[in-house]
Order: C-alpha cells, then sequence, then structure tokens
C-alpha cells in the first residue's frame, strides 16, 4: 500500500486535527478540534471538505461528544436523546453529501438506545473510537480500489494521458488517496505520463488551490484553467478524458458534484470526451430516484463578495460589504449542480465500474 503523502485529518484519542483547507497553499495549519461544536464550525467553514472527509471527520466528532459526557451534569438514560439532538446538528452542517448521513445511520446501528443504556460511557467510547477508525482506513482501502479500477478504463498503449477534473477530490477530501484524484494517481504510478488540467472552481478555488496543490506534492504536471476555458481546452487539445467525484449520486446514477460540474459534462459530450465519476459506495442515495430529490446547499453571498481570495495584498475587501458592482447586484452562490446520468460515460466504484448506468446496475455492482 502507498505512502499517504497529504493527510488532512489525524486523530489523537481526545482531539482531532483538521488541516484548514482554506489556507492552502499559502499555509499549511491545523486546527484543533476538541468537541463536536468545533468540528460542526470547521465543517460549515469548509475548514474541511469533501464528502468522504466530512464523514470522517463527522464520526470522530461524535467521539469526541460522547468524550465531553465525562465532564456534563447528565443522567445517562437521559443523555442519549440529547446525544441524538447533536446528531441531528452535525447532519445539517452539509446537506448535499450523502456520506455523512449514511455514516451516521451506521453508526446509530452500533451506538443505539439499547447499546447505550447497557454498557459502561468508557465503553461506549470505545466502541465509537472503532467505528471511526475502521471508517477512516475503510475509506483509504475503498480509495486505493478505485484507483485500480479507474486506470483500467485506459489504454497501455497509451502513455501519455490528459485529464481533466474539477474541484478537489484527492487526498484532501477522503481519508487519503483520493477519488478521481486517486485515479490519476494509481495512473501515475502504473507508469503512465499523466498532464492535468484544473478548473479554478469558484468560489472557494478548491482546484486552483487544493487540486494543484496535490498535482505539485505528487510532481504530476498541472495546469489549472479558468471555468470558462473548458470549451476552448477540449476544442483545441487533446483530452482524454474528464474524471470528477460526486457528493452524491441518485440511484438512477444523476450525480450531484461541485458547481460547475454539469457544464463540463455537456461540454465532453459534445467534444466525445469521456466523463467519468470516481465515488465510492457511501456516495450513493439508493433512496431517491433521480437527482431532482436531490438537495442543493446554497451558501452565503458573502462568499462570492467578500470572501479571502477576494483581497488585495494589504487585505482589503475589492468591494465594500455587500456589494458585488456598482448596480449593488445580489449574488448567487450554489455550492453543487446535478449532472443527468445521460452525460456519464461510467461511474468508478470500490466495487468495479458500473457500465452501462441504471438502477439495476448499480444494485448489482454495489452488492
Amino acid at each position: 500500500m502507498r505512502t499517504i503523502s497529504v493527510k488532512s485529518i489525524i486523530w489523537q484519542k481526545n482531539k482531532m486535527q483538521l488541516l484548514d483547507q482554506r489556507k492552502i497553499p499559502q499555509r499549511k495549519i491545523f486546527i484543533t478540534c476538541t468537541n463536536l461544536e468545533s468540528v460542526i464550525e470547521c465543517i460549515k467553514k469548509m475548514v474541511v471538505r469533501g464528502a468522504p472527509a466530512i464523514a470522517i471527520a463527522g464520526m470522530y466528532g461524535l467521539v469526541l461528544e460522547l468524550q465531553s459526557y465525562h465532564t456534563k451534569k447528565y443522567r445517562k438514560k437521559e443523555s442519549y436523546n440529547y446525544f441524538l439532538e447533536r446528531v441531528q446538528e452535525l447532519l445539517e452542517s452539509r446537506p448535499t453529501a450523502v456520506n455523512l448521513q449514511l455514516a451516521i445511520i451506521e453508526f446509530l446501528k452500533i451506538v443505539n438506545k439499547e447499546f447505550y443504556e447497557l454498557f459502561s460511557l468508557k465503553e461506549i467510547i470505545q466502541r465509537a473510537e472503532i467505528f471511526a477508525n475502521e471508517y477512516f482506513q475503510s475509506d483509504l482501502n475503498h480509495n486505493l480500489q478505485i484507483g485500480e479500477y479507474g486506470s483500467k478504463l485506459f489504454s497501455l498503449k497509451k502513455k501519455s494521458l490528459n485529464i481533466l477534473t474539477h474541484c478537489n477530490t484527492g487526498a484532501l477530501a477522503t481519508a487519503g488517496h483520493g477519488t478521481a484524484l486517486g485515479i490519476i494517481r494509481s495512473l501515475r504510478d502504473r507508469g503512465f505520463q499523466i498532464t492535468v488540467y484544473a478548473d479554478e472552481t469558484r468560489p472557494y478555488q478548491q482546484g486552483s488551490r487544493l487540486t494543484a496543490w496535490e498535482m505539485q506534492e505528487e510532481k504530476i504536471p498541472c495546469y489549472i484553467i479558468a471555468e470558462g476555458m473548458a470549451a476552448w481546452l477540449m476544442s483545441t487539445k487533446k483530452i482524454d478524458a474528464v474524471i470528477v467525484g460526486a457528493d452524491r449520486i441518485a440511484s438512477n446514477g444523476d450525480t450531484a458534484n461541485k458547481i460547475g460540474t454539469y457544464g463540463l459534462a455537456i461540454l465532453a459530450k459534445e467534444f466525445s470526451v469521456p466523463f467519468y465519476v470516481a465515488a465510492t459506495k457511501t456516495s450513493f442515495d439508493m433512496k431517491i430516484e433521480s437527482g431532482k430529490q436531490i438537495p442543493i446547499e446554497m451558501r452565503a453571498e458573502e462568499e462570492m463578495t467578500q470572501n479571502s481570495f477576494l483581497k488585495d495584498e494589504k487585505g482589503i475587501p475589492y468591494l465594500p460589504k455587500g456589494v458585488l458592482s456598482p448596480l449593488k447586484a445580489r449574488a448567487l452562490n450554489p455550492s453543487f449542480d446535478v449532472t443527468p446520468v445521460k452525460y456519464i460515460s461510467a461511474i468508478v466504484t470500490e466495487k468495479g465500474i458500473i457500465n452501462p448506468i441504471h438502477s439495476k446496475n448499480i444494485l448489482k455492482i454495489l452488492k
């Protein structure tokens, strides 16, 4: 198993260290979380981001919550209802990504009311920590498997590949290897010469800051492109594939991912470029029939007008607070969009490659 070159989540018994992804690439700073409140805050403010990483951080956050009961004056049987309220707060921190929701469901199958009342708080905390550690390791293993399956989509006869990606789907967004970037890493490890084209991904610049930084750490050539350049790129350069991640996949294969993914898929179809989605089983929401049922998170307008990437060299915002232009135009800031399954060539999972994509085949592969 390859060494993880980038670590964004470090667990240390009674605290969690989260790499502040808002500061990359300028600074590499870890924020310490010692309670669930701080974890939820880090999720909301995108200190930690990426559907798998959010779920992992959330599981350790629940361990921290249980640990805090040592110092809180709760009667044990009554505190379980309070615990469930705290779980709901965690769930609401990022509503679109399904990984956190599914992780919580699995967690509560173990730390259920009966278990909670039967065992001591120490034993409950121990079991919760075991679950969180196993969840972390499972995500890493699944990412490595996605990389292996995904690399088989490309012919060994062609050693040089140009791949376009969107947002950040690497070690920063997962337990380690990554999903879409995990495939790119695995292709490199198999001897392919990879050139990555990374959309900047506004307004948080996950592509130009995080993906480009990860590729630099891995010594994989990477070009940053503005959001509006993809059509020009596909029409003038030989792009072998678009590979993206997923925050939630409906039972029919419709996929929610970072805003801008849908447009890339349409362009890929126009230029006959394969469009691949890389995601673990935990990204599938088999309870919903299509992407129309996926909730889209609307984030603050200030992220468009006043975020830290829109300041001059002195740290002064380009525009007055709440103002986007002299017309005082408001800003739309949906965090995700949904790509219809008809634009997706294949979905790569740790269980195998889903192609053709339909509900029966998805269930068959994910068993």
